[in-house]
């Protein structure tokens, strides 16, 4: 990343420092439940304020109709939590480019914090709109994005802002390109990939991209159905998709001929049902009955899973074992997770989305070496896709 400038290389004194971060946390009652994200983006603020910057927070939160004020998607309550967090007034706008944030922007002194509204409060947010790219980087003197979990896409605040003012790259945001780069480009050997999640289309371009990077690639979750349906195993109502179905086929051909071993369930934990109270039974692949679903990997399965975990000099993680938020259906998930965070030796990763809720889950966040904010934005950058928000940033 030696074209990216880094905050490392801003003079923030007395300036206002735009900080476009990652704020998209779960709400209930006006109160913050999960804070990772906010925690996150501290190490960045904290740099601009002990450089005694004035600094304007910008996120989005959830998914408004971008018609106006949706008090459910208000940044306010973020804004208060994060005032809990870092010693600095945090002040908040109750716009985004409007009168409040003018004034707030303008008035701001050095070592003071001001978080806007909702940016997709406004639709020209996502249409990446030039206006709008301007009239948030008039409030500041210099731009930097710290919110990878955002930078896949191309909106006015993660790529826009950047043609209007000189552009840095926050501590996050360098960390979690260089390290995801860093392991693909140069994996230690052997590297294990574990991929998760219910469909397969959804992971079609990560999977042929780590055939290309892994020693072993494991499958579980809902997506492991295609695969054995692939294999001619009959998969009762487990989660499957028909139309791709010769595409997995030709994922476990690749695995034969780069020498990858493709490793899939052997037996599953099967249910009539995706409930707390479920009656649940262990069978092999060969024997899903035809009534029930498949909804987490077995025991034998997750014994083997984690014996090649174990062999690993590193591990990328991405996607659950099977329904692993409910009691029946959580051991294969957690088995996994354990088997990474046992391999102490091993350059570990988990990529983002459900993987990082399970290994908060299980406690065990802090056994990993390094846990990714954003799961689409990993996974784009995992199949050698340019990130928007990062292209922005290059000089």
């Amino acid at each position: 990343m030696a074209d990216i400038k880094t905050i490392d290389e801003l003079d923030a004194q007395d300036k206002r420092v735009l900080v476009r971060v990652d704020f998209n946390v779960p709400i209930k009652d006006g109160k913050v439940q999960d804070d990772t994200r906010i925690r996150a983006a501290l190490p960045t603020i904290k740099k601009l304020l002990d450089d005694n910057a004035g600094v304007i927070l910008m996120s989005h939160l959830g998914r408004p109709s971008g018609e106006g004020y949706e008090e459910a998607f208000s940044l306010k309550p973020v804004s208060e939590y994060l005032g809990t967090l870092i010693d600095a007034d945090v002040l908040f706008a109750t716009d985004t480019v409007g009168e409040d944030a003018k004034a707030k922007a303008a008035a701001l002194k050095p070592g003071q914090v001001l978080v806007l509204e909702n940016l997709r409060f406004d639709k020209r947010e996502k249409k990446n709109d030039p206006e709008f790219s301007q009239e948030l980087a008039s409030l500041a003197d210099v731009y930097v994005n710290d919110a990878f979990g955002s930078a896949h896409r191309a909106h006015a605040s993660t790529t826009g802002v950047a043609s209007y003012l000189p552009a840095y790259a926050g501590y996050l945001m360098y960390r979690e390109v260089s390290t995801l780069t860093s392991m693909l480009d140069d994996p230690k050997r052997p590297f294990v990939a574990i991929l998760g999640g219910s469909k397969v289309s959804d992971k079609i371009k990560v999977i042929d991209a780590l055939l290309d990077k892994a020693d072993v690639l494991i499958i579980g979750g809902g997506m492991c159905f295609t695969f054995l349906l692939a294999e001619s195993k009959e998969v009762g109502k487990s989660l499957k998709e028909e139309d791709w179905v010769d595409r997995a086929a030709a994922m476990i051909r690749k695995a034969e001929e780069k020498g990858v071993s493709l490793l899939l369930p052997t037996d599953v934990v099967v249910a009539d049902a995706v409930s707390e109270d479920a009656t649940t039974e262990v069978v092999s692949v060969n024997d899903i009955p035809a009534d029930k679903m498949g909804l987490d990997i077995g025991p034998e399965t997750a014994e083997t899973y984690a014996a090649a975990i174990a062999g690993a000099a590193s591990v990328f993680w991405n996607g659950p074992m099977g329904v692993f938020e409910m009691k029946p259906f959580e051991a294969g998930t957690k088995a996994v997770a354990e088997a990474v965070a046992n391999n102490t030796a091993a350059d570990t990763i988990i990529g983002g989305g459900d993987s990082v809720a399970a290994v908060n889950k299980f406690g065990l966040a802090d056994k990993m070496t390094f846990i990714s904010t954003g799961g689409g934005a990993s996974m784009e950058l995992v199949q050698g896709e340019a990130l928007p928000g990062v292209e922005a940033l290059k000089e």
